[in-house]
């Protein structure tokens, strides 16, 4: 009889880049006060995603930076604004959007650097905070409101903004919605609800609505929950576990791959993107170091929507 629970694999994660002396300046700001008590930060990296020319763009959240670096490993500051932003992912016109905790869902003109607002209110309520997000193929893009939410608090929600323009609120009871993505026949949305150390399956529907909203994985242990996530192209999923590393689950949702650091300050490994040639390479933000890892896997990762 076939065995479903098979040892796990455990993959070391290498540091590929490391943030550049002359972007380091260690220093407490508005975000940091609140959301690492008070302690002085470098950095805090975030939102990994390709773009159609093999430039890597990632956010720092603390001091609203967006970095890119290219083919050749240069690295490039292309735009700082007053703004928190967090989740970063390429439309197909080539624009790059961004969920902004403090300034709500916003879209970067990636060739001049200029950022206009997209959504700053839904419904004419203000957000919470946003995190992440994740364009379906058809152009429709789902995304987090996180918030301070938690356990105590379970009131994050998830939000689809259609390709027409049309707003719908998903889910509004959730302990902290983090990483956001699609399965890959898209009839699955995955959440990564840090605070609770899960992540939610919301079926979806014909008519675009959900129901049966279940849990999909129950983790345990690390420094805190589930924050990235992202599924392969055998339907397997990501998820970034602070604390612990980047675990890898089938189908079926049963553990497979364990990507970790022998840094023993490598605790916020923090959100992941796949790159390279065959999409078999995972590229990770380690958040507060300024260190960005990658890790070969032996499946490629799902085509974005930015590149289809």
């Amino acid at each position: 009889m076939f065995n479903p629970f098979q040892p796990v694999e455990k993959v070391k994660a290498e540091v590929w880049m490391s943030m550049p002396a002359k972007f380091r300046s260690k220093q407490r700001s508005a975000w940091s006060d609140p959301n690492r008590q008070g302690a002085a930060v470098e950095c805090f990296l975030e939102g990994p995603s390709f773009d159609r020319q093999g430039n890597l763009w990632f956010v720092d959240i603390p001091f609203g930076r967006i970095f890119r670096i290219d083919p050749k490993g240069n690295w490039d500051l292309v735009t700082q604004y007053d703004g928190w932003p967090n989740g970063l992912k390429f439309h197909r016109d080539g624009s790059a959007y961004i969920c902004d905790y403090k300034k709500g869902l916003l879209r970067l003109d990636t060739v001049t650097g200029k950022i206009e607002t997209i959504l700053e209110t839904a419904y004419s309520e203000g957000f919470k905070g946003l995190n992440d997000l994740h364009f379906a193929s058809n152009g429709d893009l789902y995304f987090t409101d996180q918030g301070q939410t938690g356990i105590a608090d379970p009131t994050g929600r998830v939000f689809r903004l259609r390709a027409d323009g049309g707003l719908d609120r998903l889910v509004s009871n959730i302990p902290s919605p983090n990483g956001i993505t699609l399965s890959t026949t898209e009839k699955h949305c995955y959440v990564a609800v840090t605070r609770s150390q899960q992540v939610w399956r919301l079926p979806l529907m014909a008519d675009g609505s959900i129901s049966k909203t279940g849990v999909a994985i129950q983790l345990s242990g690390g420094a805190a929950g589930p924050d990235g996530i992202e599924m392969d192209g055998d339907n397997g999923l990501l998820v970034c576990h602070l604390g612990v590393g980047i675990w890898r689950f089938d189908a079926n949702m049963l553990p497979t791959h364990l990507i970790y650091s022998e840094n023993p300050h490598h605790h916020h490994l923090a959100n992941l993107c796949f790159g390279g040639p065959d999409l078999k390479t995972v590229y990770i933000t380690e958040s507060l170091s300024g260190d960005i890892l990658v890790a070969q896997l032996p499946v490629a990762g799902k085509r974005m929507f930015g590149h289809l």
